[in-house]
């Protein structure tokens, strides 16, 4: 019986491990994804034709993207005025750096 938990616990170990990999490609493509959206959103703006809501740029930041966004923000020159933006992005940016920061250290 406990030869089973042992074979349990070292499966989820290695179901684990791989975690750190998965949230940093995650990381990689949210915040890829997130830099052309507002890439994207700028060109149609320079263009008047049909944006990309704020709310969903915002979201993709939210959930992990705020680092292709505030580098999309200073190199397209693009939000930077308004106040949801250039306060809730570097907000966003502080959250995930911790969350990469308690990942790292291993603070549950």
């Amino acid at each position: 019986m406990m030869n089973t938990y042992l074979k349990i616990a070292r499966y989820i170990g290695k179901v684990f491990s791989f975690a750190p990999t998965i949230f940093m490609v995650y990381f990689l493509i949210i915040n890829i994804i997130s830099f052309i959206m507002f890439y994207a959103d700028k060109k149609k703006a320079i263009k008047h034709q049909w944006r990309i809501p704020e709310a969903t740029l915002l979201l993709c930041s939210f959930i992990g993207g705020s680092f292709g966004a505030f580098a999309a923000m200073k190199i397209f020159h693009h939000k930077t005025k308004h106040p949801k933006f250039y306060i809730l992005v570097p907000v966003f940016i502080i959250l995930h750096l911790l969350v990469i920061v308690t990942g790292i250290i291993g603070i549950y």
